[in-house]
């Protein structure tokens, strides 16, 4: 773990984002709770994206379909068969890795050493090992050929690659036996799939058009390391987009664009982000490709634009008996439609804003530690802090404070000197902080400090709304 990445994890924790799942008992592996912080930053991306996804769109409805499903489900969806990772075991350190992440970071480390024909080479490899109808063989012969060692303990010293399914599995009822076994959903979409009618009828919908929704889904992670970025119970936030057969790549690229201009808008930098295609497609699909942020920890997916074609509504209604045709009344046909997905990682939205924000800044003989979150993503918006604690200033401080609370989160503190509390601020991504001093009970006039250039400004206190509503339409990454 990079010495960036563990500043950002201390971090984390230290000023409330996110915490070790139950940590008094020693902390539960790959699991994390949401603090004070960062329960507020995860609500203003989901309704970012809510809003973004459905209310802009009168051809999108929201849902929230159940964690647990019938178990068809899965048999049709594919998941009971092809859900697996190809993991392979370092015999010295008994690290499990993942096998093709093995062999891409080997090819990261060739261009880096400007060695572009070897990695091209060995990029080929890997695709031709992924789409073999043998790919554990594949990789491991890639491996072995390339001689890729351990990254934890340096040795060449491996098992074969074997495949493991990542579904959880539990009983409904109080016998537990066979026929009462069901699965913790491995991703949201299905529930999507299996309630189209239900939501194209309800609605009133036309193809094309969407359901999104926001969810938990839960994986059982062989390899499960880098904080947030892989987890075994993790959210989604996913949108499932109906198209007609033929017009698929039309509304693919509609949605790659759509989807890469949210991420930049929620001030990532263009720098950060890139696309990458798949080196191998899934079963259901004829076009895939990441967005992937540039993290400590090196390029990872993000979110990923899949062309799904008809795959999954055709196979549940292959399993279920069930019709999930859709009637064209204008061209007078029947066809099952194809879709196009948009899926996004919650929590990898969240450590990619915390990646993005964190800034150590070297000041005149001083420095600070500053998160330079999207105002409008930022978990406080105000912070309202009287200069000193008498005089009538924490007064005339919480009338602001509640002024100001019917339009953004607030925070107030008078506790410590004032350059101290602006650090605090700093650290925790606030925007703006609105200090109160003597002349604000002679003038009704306030200094608003500015976290990214830590300008300040006098403004009347009538007028403070209305300015911090101006400066976060304007405001800009930096």
């Amino acid at each position: 773990m990079s010495d960036l990445f563990e500043k950002i994890v201390s971090l984390s924790k230290r000023r409330g984002f996110i915490f070790q799942s139950s940590e008094i008992y020693g902390g539960l592996s790959a699991t994390y709770d949401y603090g004070p912080l960062g329960v507020e930053l995860k609500r203003n991306v989901t309704q970012r994206w809510w809003n973004a996804m459905v209310h802009r769109h009168q051809n999108i409805s929201g849902l929230d379909a159940a964690i647990l499903m019938h178990p068809t489900t899965w048999k049709a969806s594919g998941h009971v068969d092809a859900f697996s990772d190809p993991l392979i075991d370092d015999k010295t350190s008994k690290m499990r890795y993942r096998a093709d992440q093995l062999i891409e970071g080997h090819i990261d480390r060739l261009r880096r050493k400007g060695k572009d024909e070897d990695a091209d080479r060995v990029y080929q490899a890997l695709v031709d090992a992924l789409n073999a109808e043998d790919s554990a063989k594949g990789l491991y012969d890639v491996i072995m050929g390339e001689e890729i060692r351990s990254p934890d303990s340096g040795m060449f010293d491996w098992t074969e690659v074997r495949h493991f399914n990542l579904m959880f599995d539990t009983t409904v009822g109080p016998v537990s036996n066979p026929d009462n076994k069901i699965f913790l959903r491995p991703e949201t979409a299905q529930g999507i799939f299996v309630n189209f009618h239900n939501v194209r009828e309800t609605g009133r919908h036309q193809v094309p058009f969407g359901i999104a929704q926001i969810g938990k889904a839960f994986r059982n992670e062989i390899v499960a390391r880098q904080f947030i970025f892989r987890m075994r119970e993790f959210e989604q936030m996913e949108m499932q987009y109906f198209v007609k057969p033929g017009s698929q790549m039309e509304a693919y690229e509609q949605w790659r664009e759509e989807r890469m201009q949210w991420h930049l808008d929620n001030g990532i930098r263009a720098s950060k982000l890139r696309w990458h295609e798949h080196e191998k497609l899934a079963h259901y699909a004829d076009a895939a490709q990441d967005i992937q942020y540039e993290f400590p920890i090196g390029w990872q997916e993000v979110e990923g634009i899949h062309s799904r074609t008809d795959f999954d509504l055709k196979a549940h209604q292959e399993y279920s008996g069930k019709k999930m045709e859709y009637f064209d009344q204008q061209a007078n046909e029947k066809y099952i439609p194809y879709v196009v997905e948009t899926s996004v990682g919650l929590d990898r939205t969240i450590l990619t804003l915390l990646c993005e924000a964190y800034r150590e800044e070297e000041l005149e003989g001083d420095s600070r530690t500053v998160m330079k979150f999207h105002p409008r993503l930022a978990p406080i918006t105000v912070g309202i802090l009287p200069l000193v604690k008498k005089g009538g200033m924490p007064e005339f401080a919480h009338k602001i404070e509640n002024e100001l609370k019917d339009h953004f989160n607030t925070f107030y503190d008078e506790k410590g000197a004032i350059g101290r509390r602006y650090r605090r601020m700093d650290e925790i991504g606030t925007p703006f902080c609105v200090t109160v001093d003597g002349d604000s009970l002679e003038d009704s006039t306030v200094t608003v400090r500015h976290r990214d250039s830590m300008q300040q400004d006098r403004i009347a206190a009538d007028q403070l709304a209305g300015f911090l509503v101006n400066e976060i339409s304007g405001w800009k990454a930096s």
